[in-house]
């Protein structure tokens, strides 16, 4: 087993934007139009299409710093295959992370102009609901990764996580 002190640690920017977009997705989930009729509010329509620029700007500038300074806290000895899942989660999580905001902003320009119904919006809110399903079923792999290692105590869940340390 590798000696854990010379475990790979993420910076604490790196760790600042893990859990705060958390905490920033969580509020998303609360604060969420139930009815797309409640765009009719322009306050809440600008709201909505303020709070989805500013998030995927903040996810630009993670996944940025992200892949600039950043490395990942697997093992050497982790299997290719486990080394691609683990990467095509990441990635497809930021995708789908920036799918949701954008098909929203979508909707609300779509709203603005008049298209309230129709093929083309109900298009754009299938493409934004399916995009939810696919971050929860990331995010659930990638909860189940997280806790895989901190049963395997390779230190990946100690390199983010500041509770329950290895």
């Amino acid at each position: 087993m590798e000696d854990l002190t010379e475990k790979r640690n993420y910076s604490y920017i790196a760790k600042f934007f893990h859990w705060g977009f958390v905490i920033l997705f969580i509020y998303g989930l609360i604060k969420q139009v139930q009815d797309i009729e409640q765009l009719e509010n322009p306050s809440l329509l600008r709201f909505e299409v303020l709070f989805a620029f500013v998030f995927v700007i903040l996810l630009l500038v993670r996944f940025i710093y992200m892949k600039r300074t950043q490395k990942t806290s697997l093992p050497e000895h982790t299997p290719k295959l486990q080394k691609i899942a683990a990467k095509t989660v990441h990635y497809g999580m930021y995708f789908t992370l920036a799918a949701i905001p954008l098909s929203g902003m979508l909707i609300g320009l779509l709203f603005w102009i008049g298209l309230q119904d129709g093929l083309i919006i109900e298009s754009v809110v299938t493409l934004h609901e399916i995009s939810i399903d696919l971050i929860y079923i990331l995010i659930g792999i990638h909860i189940s990764a997280a806790l895989f290692h901190r049963i395997k105590r390779d230190g990946v869940w100690s390199s983010m996580v500041p509770f329950l340390k290895e």
